[in-house]
């Protein structure tokens, strides 16, 4: 492969490689790491069952923005009551709040347990600083630097690797699914977890509307002007996507896999950051703390401004601001005021005495709970005509966000009940 078409390859991958770095957020890092602490390699399959899920939900979530020239909010308008979007819309901004506040609330944590000083208070400078970045910044230049720390993640990787165990019980674990047993109700809990914190309701908001912002950087303004899609864009979006999708969900698999040869082989269960950042003592010795912390900031800086700024996209889109994560402030004063509303509220709630591992931890299932009701809404309009100006989702990629849909709805049940 030449430079020139290496480098293309590179440029091409925008949306969906971000939405997939941000699905690893202290909130999914924490739910996964919790999942191996406490139940080992029992849910180890979730990886590779959650890939093409996930992928297919932000496929037609993408498909929707690039044939509608709009975002997902403005899609569900044209279909359901008005009544119906608004209250999706206070569902997702209370589940974005709380998801806001639980990362908020991990990053003092996990700089907390590096420097010494107290957790609200780097709750309060990471807050502050997310919040101006986002506003003075355009966030693709955010994103850029940011993305970079994500790389720390793959510690896990290779401290699986380094560690070892047994492969044998460590396949039939991944590729065997072992669904929890009726009264483990502990596990269908974190079974909701897993799949909340991976398939969540902001990416499904963010990814459309950033094909929207896709379409305004090429010079097309207007609705009409972005309506429609070639199929050369949308396979440039499946790549971008399944790559995006699949690097996430190895990165779940190996934070599984690692805390389950550790802290689960040890008959440790994460109540604090220190416990979580001894999954990489083996690998990294006494810098584990180091890595630990870099990964929640640098996860937790991009990905609170995509649930912020998909909130501030879903009431945007209800009331009909202006908007657009790359405008400036007197752009789009209510769009902005909603992110920073948003953050400035996950701020709030820490001093409200949040545990920071428990609130990454239930966030997630508030997620798994939610995200099952935003999909049946979004099977109906990936599949109205109308809607879809004639570009109605594939079949393939129905019937697998409908398979989620009900997996997800499972879990969620099981939870309740058994």
């Amino acid at each position: 492969m030449s430079r020139k078409t290496l480098g293309n390859f590179f440029r091409s991958l925008g949306p969906g490689l971000i939405t997939g770095a941000a699905d690893d957020d202290p909130s999914g890092i924490t739910t996964y790491s919790i999942a191996g602490a406490r139940h080992g390699a029992a849910l180890l399959w979730t990886a590779w069952l959650t890939w093409p899920m996930m992928a297919a939900v932000q496929l037609v979530c993408a498909r929707i923005g690039m044939v509608t020239g709009q975002g997902l909010t403005a899609a569900l308008r044209r279909k359901f009551p008005g009544s119906v979007v608004r209250v999706l819309a206070l569902l997702l901004l209370f589940a974005n709040t709380l998801n806001v506040a639980a990362d908020l609330a991990g990053m003092g944590d996990a700089a907390n347990m590096l420097t010494g000083a107290p957790a609200l208070i780097w709750v309060f400078v990471f807050g502050v600083a997310i919040a101006g970045g986002a506003i003075r910044l355009r966030y693709v230049v955010f994103e850029r630097v940011l993305k970079w720390l994500t790389l720390v993640l793959f510690a896990y990787v290779v401290d699986a690797l380094y560690i070892g165990g047994e492969w044998s019980r460590i396949l039939t674990a991944t590729f065997v699914p072992s669904f929890p047993s009726l009264r483990d109700h502990a596990l269908w809990t974190a079974l909701v977890a897993v799949l909340g914190t991976t398939i969540s309701p902001y990416l499904f908001f963010w990814q459309t509307s950033q094909e929207v912002e896709e379409e305004k950087a090429l010079g097309r303004r207007t609705t009409e002007e972005r309506h429609g899609m070639t199929a050369d864009a949308f396979a440039v979006r499946t790549r971008d996507v399944g790559i995006g999708t699949f690097f996430s969900n190895l990165v779940m698999f190996f934070i599984i896999l690692t805390t389950a040869l550790t802290l689960h082989a040890h008959g440790v269960s994460i109540e604090t950051s220190r416990q979580a950042a001894e999954a990489l003592r083996p690998l990294a010795g006494p810098l584990a703390a180091l890595l630990y912390t870099l990964g929640i900031i640098g996860t937790g800086a991009l990905a609170i401004p995509i649930m912020s700024g998909s909130a501030a996209y879903v009431l945007a889109e209800t009331f009909d601001w202006h908007q657009g994560i790359d405008e400036r402030l007197r752009g789009a004063p209510a769009f902005y005021g909603v992110m920073t509303a948003s953050i400035a509220l996950g701020m709030v709630l820490n001093f409200a005495g949040l545990n920071p591992i428990k609130a990454m931890y239930w966030t997630a299932v508030v997620n798994g709970l939610l995200a099952p009701i935003v999909l049946i809404a979004i099977l109906m309009v990936a599949a109205d005509r109308r809607v879809m100006r004639d570009q109605p989702s594939t079949a393939w990629q129905w019937w697998a966000v409908a398979v989620t849909a009900v997996v997800m709805t499972v879990a969620a049940v099981g939870m309740f009940v058994l």
